[in-house]
């Protein structure tokens, strides 16, 4: 006859097992939908120009020689929610991270600050509804996004998402593990638009790379978006199971 404790040792033995069961993470990757650099230039006179539509991207500190750069990126998450929700069900998953890949560049244009290391920052923007604009260093545009008018994208409701080093190379691919704060969260999560800025947090970083423009696919930037299935019913009885076992052994442990 089975006793009490050989009762309470399989079940603590099943409670394990079940809970020991691995929990399968999917990855994505997505490249921008839009991107686009913006800067003062050496004395505010390029702060009206858009620049949508060239090849690199880059981040500079106020005050260098030739001015402030930042950068903005919007990325389309309607696919990674879809492939999310076919892979574990319609809501039965959440973000386990975000991460931010750029491939580092050297300076092609006279309009680029030289390459200096330093810190940078990420936020995730609340406003999606700027407009990428197709302007080149070669050949600039009014039309989109500018210096002029990016602050009217940006808000108090904007979230930090990380500061960052860069080393000052030219090469390179580096990741950039984004947090999950609870807007950029929610937002990538739903599947929305989701908008970065990128741009100095000291005084003498210069960063440039490479744009969704870029002719080598594998260069252009991209998120790496790793999802993981919420706990099932399986897990959920393992757990139940745990909890049972524990008041059990403690009511015996009093008597």
């Amino acid at each position: 006859m089975m006793t009490t404790s050989d009762a309470s040792r399989n079940l603590a033995v099943a409670a394990a097992a079940l809970l020991a069961l691995p929990v399968h993470a999917a990855t994505l990757t997505l490249n921008p939908s839009a991107d686009a650099f913006v800067t003062t230039g050496p004395t505010a006179n390029l702060s009206g120009n858009n620049y949508g539509g060239a090849g690199a991207l880059s981040l500079a500190a106020t005050g260098l020689a030739k001015g402030e750069f930042q950068s903005v990126l919007r990325f389309d998450l309607s696919t990674a929610r879809a492939s999310f929700d076919n892979l574990f069900g319609v809501g039965q998953w959440s973000m386990q991270s975000i991460t931010l890949f750029l491939t580092t560049t050297s300076p092609n244009n006279a309009i680029f600050n030289s390459s200096a290391a330093g810190q940078f920052g990420v936020s995730w923007m609340q406003n999606d509804s700027w407009t990428e604009g197709a302007g080149t260093p070669a050949a600039p545009t009014t039309t989109g996004i500018t210096f002029s008018s990016l602050a009217s994208f940006t808000s108090a409701a904007d979230e930090a998402l990380g500061t960052f080093s860069f080393g000052g190379g030219t090469s390179g691919t580096a990741a950039y593990s984004l947090s999950l704060t609870p807007g950029f969260e929610a937002d990538a999560t739903a599947g929305n638009l989701v908008s970065l800025r990128l741009f100095a947090a000291d005084s003498v970083v210069s960063y440039l790379f490479d744009s969704r423009s870029f002719g080598t696919t594998s260069f252009r930037p991209f998120l790496s978006i790793v999802a993981v299935p919420e706990p099932g019913p399986i897990a959920l009885l393992a757990t139940g199971a745990a909890l049972l076992l524990g008041t059990r052994c403690r009511r015996n442990a009093h008597g």
